[in-house]
């Protein structure tokens, strides 16, 4: 690598952030615009569709003909899936992949099929959510943004299609909190500052647009929650036990139904599709408070009394509702379905806590609260998301400790499972698929950052100890406000950020052999 293309890069680098900050600010505005469109499209053609239901429940003839419009939506949906194999599912393990450069995405074609796709079979009641879908919308968007610039400046392009996510998360749940450190922990896996500024940009400024549409009010408006005793809080081990099991368990099941539908390599994707719009027909027909991703279950659950046979019958249903769904590869993800399966278990937790051990009715509130942290935590194993997630969602930031003592359980209970976390298990299905690409332009180079942690295998060593990747090439040190020269005899401290130029098509085996020296 010439020296002039480092030098280049580097005084390009300067000048970034603040790049990076009004281009965050640009994708934020247009992924809100987009995000609430498609929010308000859902609310309205569920309310149609709802009817539509009830007016099928007037004679057998209705019946049928309720039937043979779901099968007619599912193909439509399985010809667009057909056409544009990464709108399948949520969308967050193709985000993954592609920040990672192991995939090669369309943008526009996933963004406007996945926008249509999701349309669709989120407002005909599907057992799914709207937010995975909007992190690849919104990422799309940035991926769009960072095209138009990408050629003059090539280090920025990840950095903007996790923006973009983050964006579509924050506009999705109005929360731009959970957008950020969604992005960060989960998506990037990153906290460099490259990575932060657009990201907060851009879901500060989508959190912005969509309040200013859809309203203040937090996605789930929990009016009573109560801060529970201390007293209770063995409870909440037990809690985070039984839920991280159970998370496990929909993890499994996740794969399960997946390498099921794989079994039928002879039907077509769009009779894949329909299956689960047959399915939701009949529910539909049959019990209409089932349907859809679970926000208004989750409310239900809040403000009624139900016993336990009845939450644990609606956990069985919209488990396998959800599994029959997303197995399909319909377009839409797992996230809301998963904190309503979460809420159910917390329900059931509370009502038991109440019925044999003395605890006060007003918690079971704050149990379902608990139970949808503790089941994303052991699912997605992105702890700090679920705190801030469900903090934000239900409009109360009390409860962090008790939120965390239950993240942690469900955690380590997940972990001592050796459950995988769920994204990067489906991206791991996702690439043996499709096979890996590879970049057609092996002369393009990147710019990547990462940060040493302590106990790490780089930290207390010198710079010419350490074993880096053959295809890299050390250009700074960034120690707080100082950039120093990455010398040999330089010793990485934890905190130090590293700046590594590389080949673009060598970048995601540079990625894995840093982090493999940088995290512990």
């Amino acid at each position: 690598m010439d020296e002039e293309n480092i030098a280049k890069i580097l005084e390009e680098r300067k000048h970034m952030k603040f790049r990076l900050i009004i281009q965050g600010i640009i994708i934020g505005l247009l992924v809100g615009i987009v995000i609430v469109l498609n929010r308000i499209l859902i609310t309205k053609f569920t309310a149609v569709f709802k009817k539509f239901y009830l007016w099928g429940n007037k004679g057998i003839v209705n019946i049928f003909l309720v039937l043979i419009v779901l099968a007619f939506l599912g193909l439509i949906v399985g010809y667009m899936s057909k056409e544009e194999p990464m709108i399948a599912g949520s969308g967050i393990p193709q985000v993954k992949g592609r920040v990672l450069n192991k995939l090669k995405l369309n943008w526009l074609r996933i963004l406007v099929l996945k926008f249509f796709g999701g349309v669709i079979a989120l407002s005909a009641g599907l057992t799914l959510g709207r937010e995975g879908p909007s992190v690849q919308i919104g990422a799309s968007v940035g991926e769009g943004v960072a095209e138009k610039t990408y050629k003059r400046f090539p280090v920025k392009k990840e950095f903007l299609i996790t923006a973009g996510a983050s964006a579509g998360l924050s506009a999705a749940f109005n929360s731009p909190l959970s957008g950020i450190i969604f992005a960060l922990e989960e998506i990037h896996r990153s906290f460099s500052p490259l990575v932060l500024l657009p990201a907060m940009a851009a879901a500060i400024t989508a959190d912005f647009v969509s309040k200013n549409f859809l309203g203040m009010e937090p996605s789930l408006n929990f009016s009573e929650l109560t801060i529970m005793p201390l007293k209770y809080y063995w409870i909440l081990i037990l809690l985070g036990i039984f839920v991280g099991i159970m998370g496990v368990l929909f993890s499994k099941g996740i794969v399960l139904f997946q390498n099921i539908y794989g079994k039928f390599k002879n039907l077509k994707i769009e009779v894949k599709v329909m299956i689960p719009f047959v399915i939701t027909g009949v529910v539909g027909l049959l019990y209409p408070s089932l349907l859809g991703g679970g926000h208004e279950l989750i409310m239900d659950l809040t403000s009624s009394e139900m016993n336990l046979l009845v939450l644990i019958i609606i956990y069985i249903l919209k488990f396998l509702l959800l599994l029959i769904c997303f197995g399909s590869g319909v377009p839409g993800g797992i996230f809301l379905p998963m904190l309503l399966l979460g809420a159910i278990l917390g329900n059931i937790t509370g009502v038991i806590s109440v019925d044999y051990f003395g605890v006060s009715a007003i918690y079971i509130t704050n149990f379902i609260a608990l139970g949808m942290a503790a089941y994303f935590s052991a699912v997605v194993k992105a702890p700090i998301t679920g705190i801030v997630l469900i903090m934000e969602m239900t409009g109360s930031f009390s409860h962090l400790l008790s939120l965390s003592v239950v993240v942690i359980i469900s955690y380590i209970t997940s972990e001592l499972l050796r459950n995988e976390a769920i994204y990067e298990t489906l991206l791991e299905r996702l690439l043996k698929k499709v096979g890996v690409t590879s970049n057609e332009d092996n002369d393009k180079k990147t710019i990547l950052e990462f940060v040493v942690e302590m106990g790490s295998v780089a930290e207390g060593k010198y710079i010419n100890e350490v074993e880096w990747p053959k295809d890299s090439l050390l250009v700074s040190i960034k120690r707080g406000e100082k950039e120093i020269i990455p010398r040999g005899y330089v010793k990485l401290e934890n905190g130090d950020y590293i700046v590594i130029l590389v080949n673009l098509d060598k970048s995601p085996q540079v990625i894995e052999e840093v982090n493999s020296l940088t995290l512990v």
